[in-house]
């Protein structure tokens, strides 16, 4: 699985649209779409929010692992 399809599916399994995550990426949700069609890459800053919004690792998003691991609690 790449890591257009784990966002999708992250999407997915919280029941959200396209329009809501193109909202947290201030993007319109055509921009969104596009990024999940890989007309366009995500930016480095995106799957960076897409982490802090979802709270799961880059290392889950990116593929390395297959284990959801939350984000630490900020101190």
């Amino acid at each position: 699985m790449n890591y257009i399809d784990r966002i999708i599916a992250l999407r997915e399994d919280n029941d959200l649209k396209q329009k809501s995550l193109a909202k947290v990426l201030r993007k319109s949700q055509q921009g969104y779409s596009n990024l999940e069609t890989g007309r366009v890459k995500f930016t480095v800053e995106e799957i960076i929010q897409l982490c802090k919004f979802y709270n799961v690792s880059a290392d889950y998003i990116l593929g390395f692992t297959d284990k959801i691991t939350e984000l630490p609690k900020n101190k």
